[in-house]
């Protein structure tokens, strides 16, 4: 490469298993891929890496049916590992169009069951995670090699394997003197708080369901989604279900802590199923948000905030957004973008920040976010040719 600074590929498939985003990475002032040394010192403007190129490609239907079908816990051992394959093959051409001009891939996959806690009511006697797309089919299609499978190595090491985005958030958007959240609205909701440049002062969680549970309410009605809150703005919220569904003991659990689709779907919420679609998706999005807000009242004013900046598609759900900005007023609440990245970039943005940090063999999980025994290197190497 005539362009010293790295340059890595990052794949990402988040809780909504609607698709997967491919953002180029160049990551600038860090030493080249496999040079070994030490991680530079944080300093200067954000973000440090410049985004060069960015696509998106949807799932098939009958791929996404297959994903919800296996977190849903309803495939046999068979179809588990072909759909593995499957999603491999995927995510290995959805990466072509990108993938000459990169040193490395970087692939999430797509999360099928995540078990970050021991719950004998729900059947959970082992903390386990699984992310499926298998590396060896994307190395194969981009030959390149490929980091991937990120979370196992926390969850050994005792944490939740979740968040691991936090750690890329602080070297990519963590500035001094400044008190910034970065939140993400994909299927699941989360946060990262950097009060400044210092790793130790890191808190990052999941806060509950952003489109999971909408989502779920505008497939009743035929659609994927909710666009532009639509659905939600033409139902009617149910003040009694909502004040029920805000006492899910999740939402006052201290941190660390991490959740997924296996909580968050409309079969756990009591009594949804008595309303109209349209109104399911008028209090499910009411609830998104309160869950939002309640997690930065809870967790994050007391430690003081400066701003938010918010990225995943449901930045694009007027509906959700204004019902945050108005329950955190007067703390700014922007989109990513003005940070200087596409909000919709910032997840495989971070793992190929996560992806780089493992090829070089430094570690690249926050501990006290996950709640590890210890920091580890995230990810498993998987060799082109």
């Amino acid at each position: 490469m005539s362009n010293p600074s790295p340059r890595v590929l990052g794949l990402m498939s988040g809780t909504s298993a609607d698709g997967v985003d491919c953002v180029l990475l160049e990551l600038n002032g860090f030493p080249p891929i496999g040079s070994g040394g030490n991680p530079p010192e944080l300093s200067g403007a954000v973000p440090r890496a410049k985004i060069l190129g960015q696509t998106y490609q949807s799932y098939p239907r009958e791929l996404r049916d297959s994903v919800l079908a296996a977190a849903r816990d309803e495939l046999k051992t068979s179809e588990i590992a072909q759909l593995d394959f499957e999603l491999g093959e995927f995510l290995g051409n959805a990466a072509l169009e990108l993938s000459g001009e990169a040193q490395l891939i970087a692939s999430h996959g797509q999360t099928v069951y995540h078990i970050p806690r021991v719950d004998g009511g729900k059947g959970w006697h082992t903390r386990a995670t699984l992310q499926l797309g298998q590396a060896a089919c994307i190395a194969e299609i981009t030959a390149r090699d490929v980091i991937s499978d990120f979370r196992p190595a926390d969850l050994a090491a005792g944490g939740q394997a979740a968040p691991l985005v936090p750690f890329a958030d602080r070297i990519l958007f963590a500035q001094d003197g400044v008190k910034r959240a970065i939140h993400n609205l994909g299927g699941i909701s989360n946060l990262t708080y950097l009060p400044g440049l210092e790793q130790s002062g890191v808190l990052a969680f999941d806060t509950g369901p952003a489109n999971c549970l909408i989502d779920e309410a505008a497939a009743l009605l035929g659609r994927r989604f909710d666009d532009g809150g639509r659905l939600a703005s033409s139902g009617r919220v149910d003040p009694l279900l909502l004040e029920r569904w805000k006492r899910n003991p999740y939402l006052t659990l201290e941190p660390p802590k991490s959740t997924g689709r296996e909580l968050w779907n409309l079969q756990n919420l009591e009594g949804v199923f008595e309303l109209e679609p349209r109104d399911i998706a008028a209090t499910v999005t009411a609830f998104t948000a309160h869950t939002v807000v309640q997690a930065y009242q809870n967790f994050v004013l007391p430690l003081g905030l400066d701003e938010i900046f918010v990225a995943g598609g449901g930045t694009q759900n007027p509906v959700l957004m204004n019902l945050i900005r108005d329950g955190l007023e007067p703390i700014s609440v922007q989109p990513l973008e003005s940070l200087g990245m596409p909000s919709s970039a910032r997840e495989a943005a971070a793992f190929a920040v996560l992806g780089y940090y493992a090829r070089q063999g430094w570690h690249n999980t926050l501990p006290h976010t996950t709640g590890a025994s210890r920091a580890v290197v995230a990810g498993k190497w998987t060799r082109a040719g």
